[in-house]
């Protein structure tokens, strides 16, 4: 599934090529994705003017004159630019045509993504925006706030960092790897973890998703950037997916054990369980 830096790299890709452009035209060949795309959407959208795009967690927005296409890749879509000319694919579901000779492509083969026309409210009030946790960028987002939020809190750490009502954007392999850079067992209950363990790991947060947008994100699967290119911060995986294999610190074996039915891989040197959190574990 598309994370933060693959939604992030995305954004990056296309801004160039549709800011400030107009909508000449847009082609829905399917309908049907995680919600049901309105017949009128397209003649909605046929000369707007495109103001901006952002991100709020793994949704983008592409503000335009009277509204927001909200854009969600759910686990396998992607947007690209491509030339007007070029034949759409099997899993080609929206074109839309900008000014330039170009299309915004949005392909999507399992079609759990979301392309949405908000025109009745402000965007961040959307159900789907309002209730979700701070931007790890966020100036407010720390150890502190990590802390607070952690209080009283015994789900798994793991789990508790990568809820989207807490911090956004923290999926599975960005979890497992801030958890290995600052020690810490992905089992641990959250209200286990102290004051300064929290501002190392919402630092290791940041730093791990840095490093992710800069390599273009991650591609496991399916995930390609906006130019075709896959993202490389696949080469850099620490511990990430790499079951059985040595821990590039200590050359103990890596174990994996399941947590919020996702996979999760330590060390079980480097990142030590509590005594305290000892009693009823996940099962591997």
């Amino acid at each position: 599934m598309p994370e933060l830096p693959e939604v992030e790299t995305t954004l990056l890709g296309i801004k160039p090529h549709i800011l400030h452009q107009t909508i000449v035209d847009v082609t829905i060949r399917q309908h049907q994705l995680r919600w049901l795309i309105p017949q009128d959407t397209a003649s909605r959208l046929k000369g707007q003017n495109i103001l901006s795009i952002a991100r709020r967690g793994k949704y983008i927005m592409i503000a335009t004159t009277t509204g927001t296409i909200l854009i969600h890749l759910g686990m396998s879509g992607r947007l690209s630019i491509v030339p007007l000319t070029t034949a759409p694919a099997k899993h080609d579901h929206i074109d839309i045509q900008l000014g330039q000779q170009q299309l915004l492509r949005y392909t999507d083969p399992r079609r759990f993504g979301a392309f949405l026309w908000i025109d009745t409210q402000p965007v961040l009030q959307h159900p789907l925006l309002s209730k979700l946790g701070l931007e790890p960028f966020d100036p407010n987002f720390h150890g502190d706030y990590l802390w607070h939020k952690a209080q009283n809190k015994s789900v798994a750490i793991k789990a508790f960092i990568m809820n989207q009502h807490i911090v956004v954007g923290v999926g599975n392999i960005y979890a497992t790897e801030a958890l290995f850079m600052t020690g810490i067992h992905p089992s641990t209950p959250a209200k286990l973890i102290s004051n300064e363990q929290m501002h190392n790991l919402a630092r290791a947060i940041q730093t791990i998703l840095n490093y992710a947008i800069q390599a273009g994100g991650t591609s496991l699967k399916d995930f390609l950037q906006a130019d075709g290119k896959p993202g490389y911060f696949k080469l850099q995986l620490q511990i990430y997916d790499r079951n059985g294999l040595p821990c590039p610190k200590c050359q103990t074996t890596i174990e994996k054990l399941i947590i919020g039915q996702r996979t999760s891989t330590f060390c079980p040197i480097c990142q030590i369980l509590p005594r305290r959190s000892y009693g009823k574990e996940h099962v591997c």
